[in-house]
């Protein structure tokens, strides 16, 4: 066979081919990627696995491969996904993940793209709850100072619950049995994939309203069930909420991340309706309690201020001032006799001394001694008591009893010793 006649034959077998033409690499990766998305059994598929050779992306990626005794297929969650998941799997740890089979085209590798990874077990969500919960707590999520208390008298409580079933009824019923409240229903998806988002939005779209508190419900389930409310994103949201929030997820014995985060647990939801809102017939008792040591408190004051005024009213009556300006004027004359009494005695006492001192005085006085018959020399206004003291020819004065006498010295006689 010639080899024109060969290149004629594998142009006709080519030229056979349905579709026709000679595929590029990349259309047969295209062709294979749409083959996978085309076969409903390889789209969203649960599958359960062990993980391994986990990586987190810093693109925000989470690739892992999921194993099992005989196979293992790679699988990517990517970043929009990845800030969704419920929990971060962990290498060894044994998960469910919802997906479909894809390929990485630029490898014609088939993956399973995960949209959603849950702990593969009971035991496993146990110790994804606890892991959580460690995490939370290290990072004062559950410290009893953040916990906010709440509104003795509410007048707007917000319940985000699912609007279907009883717990909204029950709430209800039980608050405004006791209570005049306003409820607002917040209508939110508390179960299933998605669940988490909702009740996030929830609380974050009612900060900032005028509603007093939050109620946070859901009846009893199983753990899988009550798994939103052991994601961390809804414990920030709680943590970070700028109104307080009750948690009543639930049974009385089932616990939540949300129960230990929240402002206060309730047991149940009915139980939150009653821990919320005061019983009126309480309150009205408690006023009336109040009413009464408000009408004693006023009443013994006015007692007070009434004694008061009868007691200065009495004090300021006219026969009360003309008594009390008598008893003043009584003893002001009292007063008087008694200083005139002290004056008297003062001024008798005061002239009997000065007697005394001018008896002493009269007794060594030149005056009394002149009143005797003696007489007294001056000589230029002094005291002339030597006769050495004077010359003859000296003007002298003579003081006697009765005036002066003027003359001259004539002469002077001293006297022999």
């Amino acid at each position: 066979m010639s080899i024109d006649l060969v290149r004629g034959f594998e142009s006709e077998r080519l030229g056979d081919r349905k579709g026709g033409g000679i595929l590029g690499v990349s259309e047969l990766s295209l062709r294979i990627k749409r083959k996978f998305q085309e076969d409903s059994e390889m789209q969203d598929l649960w599958v359960r696995g062990e993980v391994s050779n986990l990586t987190n992306h810093r693109s925000g990626h989470i690739y892992f491969t999921l194993k099992d005794e005989k196979s293992q297929i790679q699988c990517v969650v990517f970043r929009w996904y990845a800030k969704r998941l419920r929990f971060r799997p962990e290498a060894g740890m044994k998960i469910l993940v919802f997906g479909s089979v894809d390929t990485y085209e630029f490898r014609s590798q088939y993956q399973l793209q995960v949209l959603s990874v849950r702990p593969d077990g009971i035991g496993e969500l146990y110790r994804a709850f606890e892991e959580l919960k460690a995490r939370l707590a290290s990072e004062g999520l559950f410290d009893e100072a953040h916990k906010r208390p709440l509104p003795r008298y509410p007048s707007t409580v917000a319940v985000v619950s699912s609007p279907d079933g009883a717990v909204i009824h029950d709430i209800i019923n039980v608050a405004r049995r006791r209570y005049p409240v306003r409820i607002l229903v917040v209508p939110t998806q508390v179960q299933g994939v998605g669940a988490g988002e909702s009740i996030v939005g929830s609380i974050q779209r009612l900060s900032g309203s005028d509603v007093d508190l939050i109620i946070l419900a859901r009846g009893g389930g199983s753990i899988e069930d009550l798994w939103p409310f052991n994601e961390e994103r809804v414990a920030r949201a709680i943590y970070d909420s700028s109104i307080p929030i009750v948690s009543a997820v639930g049974h009385e014995t089932d616990y939540t991340i949300a129960d230990f985060t929240a402002d206060l647990r309730a047991p149940t939801p009915s139980a939150a309706g009653e821990l919320v809102v005061p019983e009126l017939g309480e309150v009205l008792e408690r006023l009336e309690r109040y009413e009464t040591m408000f009408d004693q408190r006023i009443c013994s004051l006015i007692d007070g201020f009434s004694h008061r005024l009868g007691v200065c009213e009495s004090a300021l009556s006219p026969k009360r001032l003309y008594d009390l300006l008598r008893a003043r004027e009584g003893r002001l004359r009292e007063l008087e006799r008694h200083l005139s009494h002290l004056v008297d005695h003062g001024i008798e006492m005061r002239e009997s001394g000065l007697q005394g001192v001018v008896g002493r005085l009269n007794a060594v006085s030149p005056l009394h001694t002149l009143e005797r018959g003696y007489s007294i020399t001056l000589k230029d206004g002094g005291v002339v008591s030597s006769v050495r003291q004077v010359e003859i020819g000296d003007r002298i004065e003579v003081v006697v009893k009765d005036g002066s006498i003027m003359g001259l010295v004539g002469e002077t006689n001293e006297k022999k010793r």
